[in-house]
């Protein structure tokens, strides 16, 4: 009876993984080129138990990310404007079974911006949307590095340029939040409180011009955080 209840678990997530691909079908190729230039990276073939970073610009700007993250060994897989409805179609081939990865790290921010006239393409997602496709794309990391693999999820930043949203961005990390506390090698790096000032919004020095990248103090920050997190659970 429990191999069976085993089966149709198991059965279910891959279905619920597959419905999520299906839904979000028309994102199948938005970032395609950028993908197909990092699969063609052969960094990770001279390295063993390094962090895999995966997520959006936010890594794919990390400059610094090898020395700020020593000793840790890092590989970095990063593409600009990554969402999860579109990081649910790639990241299988952005992990691969033959990668030693000691953890892999997750940071996506684009999910839910507010309304722009730039983005044509983007839908902004609820909270509950989110915590679904995260789960699916955990699924995913587990079935390709096995399921006792830690990963980590940073949660989405607070910032100047998308205040306006940033109670539905809470509410989405929140929930993430929740559901990491209750799965096996799965833990969530809040960061909020650290980027607040006195009155509770994000402080403009750990932002570049843009009010929404991550400038060298906000990087400087990040190492900080993720490193005590990395460390306690490591």
């Amino acid at each position: 009876m429990k191999t069976q209840y085993l089966l149709a678990l198991l059965l279910f997530s891959l279905t619920l993984g597959c419905s999520l691909q299906q839904k979000y079908s028309a994102f199948k190729y938005t970032f395609e080129q950028d993908i197909q230039a990092l699969e063609q990276l052969r960094d990770f073939e001279e390295k063993e138990d390094y962090l895999l970073f995966l997520g959006s610009s936010s890594i794919r700007r990390w400059d610094t990310i090898e020395a700020d993250m020593a000793p840790y060994v890092v590989v970095k897989r990063g593409y600009g404007g990554a969402h999860y409805y579109d990081l649910i179609h790639y990241v299988d081939r952005l992990i691969k079974d033959k990668l030693a990865a000691k953890a892999v790290i997750i940071f996506v921010a684009n999910d839910i911006t507010g309304p722009n006239d730039w983005d044509k393409i983007h839908q902004d997602l609820t909270p509950r949307e989110i915590k679904k496709l995260f789960k699916a794309v955990v699924k995913k990391i587990h079935k390709q590095l096995g399921d006792e693999i830690p990963i980590f999820v940073i949660e989405t930043t607070p910032t100047p340029s998308r205040w306006h949203v940033w109670g539905q961005i809470s509410t989405a990390n929140d929930l993430i939040q929740e559901y990491t506390e209750k799965q096996a090698n799965l833990n969530f790096i809040s960061t909020r409180n650290e980027f607040f000032n006195k009155r509770g919004v994000p402080k403009g020095k750990y932002f570049i011009k843009d009010s929404l990248h991550l400038s060298e103090a906000g990087y400087d920050l990040w190492e900080q955080i993720i490193k005590d997190a990395l460390n306690k659970q490591l």
